[in-house]
């Protein structure tokens, strides 16, 4: 559970690093994401979600 609860600040930390640092251009990539396909979204979704399973899995064996 520890892990859980380090691995969502990491990512608070990178998301909100991201926008600090960059403004404008998180910005316009927001408003790019309207332009792609829901599907396509999903897709992208799912792939990084089992890459982030195998690097999970990887690390902890």
């Amino acid at each position: 559970m520890k892990e859980l609860i380090i691995a969502f600040g990491l990512f608070l930390f990178v998301e909100g690093i991201l926008y600090a640092l960059f403004p404008s251009k998180m910005k316009n990539m927001l408003k790019k994401l309207e332009l792609i396909k829901d599907s396509q979204l999903r897709i992208g979704g799912l792939v990084f979600t089992l890459i982030g399973f195998v690097v999970i899995y990887y690390a902890k064996n």
